[in-house]
């Protein structure tokens, strides 16, 4: 499902209700990316789910993938280790134009970061970044840690991003013990229901989008 454009729009909103394959997803990446890079496309963003799976980014560990036979695992050029992805979690693909928010990586991970922060935000969640591991998180005093609920893995080709942001919001949580996610030992995963919260796909998608519209401020 394609969401209308207006003559203001220059983000184009896509939103996939059945899950779809890896390789889909990644191939649709790659030829928007160069559409947009060669002026002929639409900035998009693409929310949907996959079916399981594993993805190891740039920096990944094999000794992290502790379960290989379990899910499929997909190389990728994203930056990052590995991650899950599956039913119940809103994985938010970004092909976005850097030629006109700056060209500046670090700033465009950090509004990634507030995207999600912001969004958590609107169901009362407190998402935090932390200096030495990506993604956002979350305090689990009752549990005395903090747990990952947010991951964040981005590919630049020609200044123009793909790849984007994964947030948790009722996936089986078991499915990450196959690896080490990001590479984080220390900590644990969670997801908005885990934390008692009876929210749906569908609030989670009006969420990102409110919350990227209002921090965005590219023209």
């Amino acid at each position: 499902m394609t969401t209308p454009q207006n003559a203001s729009d220059t983000v184009e909103w896509k939103i996939s209700d059945a899950p779809v394959a890896y390789s889909e997803a990644l191939a649709f990446m790659e030829q928007r990316a160069a559409g947009i890079a060669n002026g002929i496309a639409l900035e998009c963003i693409w929310l949907l789910e996959h079916p399981p799976l594993y993805t190891a980014g740039t920096s990944a560990n094999p000794a992290d993938l502790t379960d290989p036979h379990r899910f499929p695992v997909h190389e990728t050029g994203r930056g990052g280790q590995y991650t899950y992805h599956g039913p119940g979690q809103r994985v938010a693909y970004v092909m976005l134009d850097l030629n006109k928010r700056g060209r500046d990586v670090r700033k465009f991970v950090t509004f990634l970061e507030d995207w999600l922060i912001t969004t958590l935000d609107r169901f009362n969640v407190r998402g935090e970044r932390r200096a030495d591991r990506v993604g956002v998180w979350v305090q689990r005093p009752d549990l005395g840690r903090e747990d990952k609920i947010a991951a964040i893995g981005i590919r630049l080709r020609r200044w123009v991003s793909f790849h984007g942001i994964s947030l948790n919001v009722e996936p089986d949580l078991e499915h990450f013990s196959g690896i080490v996610p990001c590479g984080v030992h220390e900590h644990g995963v969670t997801s908005l229901v885990d934390l008692g919260l009876p929210v749906t796909m569908a609030d989670v998608d009006i969420a990102l989008r409110a919350s990227f519209e209002a921090l965005d401020s590219t023209p």
